[in-house]
């Protein structure tokens, strides 16, 4: 950076002169359009006029603000690294302020303030700010509208970027989830057409073989048998391959295809029925009368499978519209369902807990009274929380999610068995910018985000850690 003039020797002493034509530039500065000329004189007095070009850092990560920087044109960007990657968070131009201000608790920059332009500024140093206020009462006026402004756009902008993420996550998670139900409607399908054609073969075989009314009734029992919905047993899988194979030898043995042994296992057929099948018919009969009953009981099942599929994508998509709140007003407080909430967020974030081999359970009673809140926000909660503990333990690990009344509100627990929050950071978790994560992992974001969410729902958040369990309680008011 370039000086056009040089800071006084001693902060808080005048200059002989105040620069009069700095002092026009201040009073057409639109954050000082109202000051008293006298203030603008003190500000130009003790300032130091910079010219700055393109690339150059005024504020970089971690490191103290040096100034209160007053932007006479051109325009400099704020940028924050979260997640591992640079975020422009702020943009400030002729006419804006930036840096140090009096009052406010900044100490070190929360990322860099990189010169897009080539830019001039007036450049206060840090150690007047105490100053300021006392020579200069309309001026800290001014500057205190700046830094609450600036709070509130930092905060929207963190506010954004989480959604982001958490948009990121959800989005993940349920092209995971659709994955493989629309992959197996998908091959069901295929493998469908295939059967209807084996069928259709299977039924002309069969009505050449000019079967008499006894033979058809036998067949059409064992058929109704084989197309039957309803599972009464769930069969392990050495126990259905021991099934598959005592089919296969039956087959076999009465010079059946034993190909069809796959089909006919998946049903509720015994050898029993079978044997009286076969007893009923001639073993030429018999062998068309079991293609056709495998070739139906085939179609049946491969139906059944792409119902059950598109009705697995249905459930997903609800939960997803659910969690998100995608029907619902913006901003407009109601009773919500937290029980709803919570199974809708487990249904979003199953993917990610069996990729882990994490167990993941929620227990919330069906009476639990509805909260007033923003629904969607508090999925957010539940989600952001969710998810840390997921990342919290190790593979294999247990996640537990409960919903309880105590002492006249609703209280939600997410506990995992990780290996806990370390003592010297804890009292650090919801500051935004702070993680554990490695880098690339985490914005740093999620819990300060999570305590906005809940106090702007009336609620608190605590936490309780110890190796091998962390939780955390979300309290909120009974609608």
């Amino acid at each position: 950076m370039t000086h056009a003039r040089s800071q006084p020797d001693t902060p808080g002493a005048p200059n002989a002169a105040a620069d009069g034509e700095l002092v026009a530039r201040l009073q057409a500065h639109r954050t000082f359009q109202s000051v008293p000329r006298e203030e603008l004189e003190w500000i130009a007095s003790h300032a130091t006029l910079e010219r700055c070009e393109t690339g150059d850092l005024i504020a970089r990560k971690g490191e103290p603000v040096e100034a209160l920087y007053i932007i006479l044109s051109g325009h400099v960007s704020h940028f924050t690294d979260q997640g591992g990657t640079l975020h422009k968070a702020m943009d400030w131009r002729g006419g804006d302020v930036t840096g140090q201000l009096p009052y406010s608790r900044l100490t070190n920059a929360p990322g860099n303030s990189v010169v897009q332009e080539p830019t001039e500024m007036l450049r206060v140093p840090h150690v007047l700010m105490p100053a300021i206020p006392i020579h200069c009462p309309h001026v800290t006026s001014a500057l205190v509208h700046v830094m609450v402004d600036r709070a509130r756009a930092f905060k929207q902008s963190d506010l954004q970027v989480e959604k982001m993420a958490s948009l990121g996550k959800l989005a993940a998670g349920l092209a995971h989830e659709l994955n493989n139900p629309a992959s197996a409607a998908t091959r069901s399908a295929q493998l469908l057409a295939n059967a209807l054609v084996e069928s259709d073969d299977a039924a002309r075989a069969l009505g050449a073989a000019e079967l008499e009314g006894g033979e058809l009734a036998a067949i059409e029992r064992i058929r109704a048998i084989c197309l039957a919905t309803t599972e009464t047993t769930i069969l392990s899988p050495l126990e259905r391959a021991d099934r598959e194979e005592g089919i296969a030898d039956w087959l076999a043995d009465h010079d059946v295809d034993n190909a069809l042994s796959e089909s006919i296992a998946e049903t509720a057929v015994t050898i029993d029925m079978l044997d009286e099948l076969a007893g009923a018919l001639a073993a030429d009969k018999l062998r068309g009368a079991l293609r056709w009953v495998a070739a139906g009981c085939t179609a049946r099942g491969l139906v059944r499978d792409i119902e059950r599929a598109a009705s697995r994508v249905h459930t997903l998509v609800s939960a997803v519209k659910g969690f998100t709140y995608m029907d619902h007003a913006a901003a407009t407080p109601e009773p919500v369902d937290v029980r709803k909430g919570l199974t809708d967020t487990l249904a979003v974030m199953g993917a990610k807990a069996r990729g882990k081999s994490v167990a993941m359970t929620v227990d919330v009673g069906e009476d639990l009274p509805k909260v007033r809140g923003l629904g969607g926000e508090l999925n957010q909660v539940w989600g952001n929380l969710v998810d840390n503990a997921l990342d919290a333990v190790a593979d294999g690990g247990r996640v537990t999610v409960t919903g309880r009344v105590e002492n006249g509100k609703v209280v939600v627990r997410v506990a995992d068995n990780g290996a806990g929050i370390p003592a010297a950071v804890k009292s650090m978790i919801f500051d935004p910018f702070f993680t554990t994560k490695p880098v690339g992992k985490g914005t740093g974001l999620g819990l300060d985000i999570v305590r906005r969410l809940v106090d702007r729902n009336n609620g608190l958040i605590e936490v309780d850690s110890e190796p091998g369990r962390t939780e955390f309680r979300v309290t909120l008011p009974v609608a």
